[in-house]
Parts: C-alpha cells; structure tokens; sequence
C-alpha cells in the first residue's frame, strides 16, 4: 500500500516527531510513504478571498504530482491537510479558481481535483482498517485513558473535510481502542485551542488552552493527543505535569513496538 506523502514545514522543524513515528508506524503496518519531490509550503493557513490565487499554486502542485504518480496524497499536519483539502475542493468546484491556476502554473496537463487527499488517521480507518491495526499492536496500552483532543482544522468546514462528525467525531477514539486504550470524552475536545492567536492574544489562548486541559483532566483523562503541532504548543502550555499531551503518532509507535526506533 503506497501513498505520495506531503508533509509540511513544521514537520521538518518543531513537530519532527509528528512525522518520524509515524514513518515508523507506517513501516510497521507495510504502508509506504513516498515523499513527494521538492514539495513547497502550503501557506499554513487556507486563503478565504476568492480571488487569491498565488497563495494556493503550492497544494496545487503538490496535488498534481500525487495524481501523476497515481497516487493518493497523505498528509499528517492538521494545518496542512485543511489546506490541501480545501483547495483540492476549489479545483474540483470552482472553475474560475482552477482556470487561473491552470494557467498559471502551465502543467503538462491541466490539475482539476483528481487527487484524494487523505489524512493519516483516515489512512489508518478507511485503508488499512483499525481491526487489522489492533492485530499489529505488540504493545496494547491496556488501563491507559487517553483524551482526544481534535481541535478545528481536522473537522472544518465540515462539508469540505468530510472527515468525521464535527459535533461528534469519533475516529480518533476508535483510534485509542485500537491501541489497546481507554477513551476519554471531555466536553471540550472539537472546540478551538485558541491557535491562531497565540501570538496576538497570548493570555486568552493559554486561558483556552487551560481549560481544555483541566477538562480533559476532570473527565478522568492521563493523557492527551492531536494531530495539530500547535495544538500540541497549545496544550503542553496550559497543562500541569500530570497530564501528558502527546501527538497520536507517538501512541501508535508505542504500541507497535517502534517508538524506541522513531524516538
């Protein structure tokens, strides 16, 4: 089981083990994960004015090299899989966007939505299938309770993503399960970590960030994980020492046996 693999800036910066245990996992579980040749930043966050078109010609490209490779495109940052989906969605949608992107970026063949794009916890559920993943863990984290927190780039715009029940998703609770764990459901667990203001209104997102926790916390929770690397920065800010936030993919290296070798 292939995929084109994109998987960001960040990924090669501060959430490096995002991506390395989940190569390792992926290993694991016989998916290859083939990098896509000098892919370029997807801007981190989706451009809403209709009209702006430079900001999005980087998923673009990365879109139509997955498709000529014919393959599926996997992706791993919450950002960045909100941003290729989108746009792939724009190409799909709206002609006037996907002509202007077409034309300018003069591909051998016009890009017009071909690609799937998939995350890697879809990955785990729709291609290779949580029943056969429990049948991989060597290392079933048993007694473990772990909340899942998925924050609002994996979920929304929910007609776009499609990637779970925005009001109550449960793929990542499956995930736990999976892993040999006990999910934790908190009231807060979709709502928003406060991210894209952390710089602007520092004392409001560790304020949400803390709450988050707490009531990760007081539903009975040991630990937390995301797929988001801010949400990550986020959370291990308004935690205590008592609550771990991990990213998912260090959970599912634990329980293969490979997190030694990711570390």
């Amino acid at each position: 089981m292939t995929f084109s693999y994109y998987p960001g800036c960040t990924l090669r910066t501060k959430a490096v083990q995002l991506d390395s245990f989940a190569r390792k996992s992926a290993e694991a579980l016989g998916v290859h994960m083939q990098e896509l040749d000098e892919w370029q930043c997807c801007g981190g966050v989706y451009p809403l004015a209709k009209d702006e078109i430079a900001t999005k010609l980087s998923s673009v490209r990365a879109l139509a090299a997955a498709r000529d490779r014919g393959q599926e495109l996997l992706t791993l940052c919450a950002a960045c899989h909100n941003v290729l989906k989108r746009v792939n969605h724009d190409m799909q949608t709206d002609e006037t966007i996907c002509d202007r992107a077409n034309r300018y970026l003069q591909l051998p063949e016009p890009y017009r939505g071909e690609t799937t794009v998939l995350h890697y916890l879809e990955m785990l559920r729709d291609r290779v299938g949580f029943d056969r993943l429990k049948e991989q863990v060597k290392n079933p984290l048993t007694g473990m309770k772990v909340a899942a927190y998925y924050g609002c780039l994996l979920l929304r715009p929910s007609n776009v993503m499609a990637f779970d029940d925005p009001e109550n998703p449960t793929i990542l609770e499956d995930f736990i399960r999976a892993i040999g764990a006990t999910p934790v459901v908190f009231p807060y667990r979709n709502e928003c970590c406060g991210g894209y203001v952390t710089l602007q209104k520092k004392e409001f997102a560790d304020s949400r960030a803390a709450l988050l926790c707490r009531s990760a916390a007081e539903a009975g929770a040991e630990a937390v994980i995301t797929a988001c690397p801010l949400c990550l920065y986020n959370l291990q800010r308004g935690a205590d020492e008592n609550l771990p936030i991990y990213y998912f993919t260090q959970l599912l290296a634990r329980a293969l046996g490979v997190e030694e070798e990711a570390a």
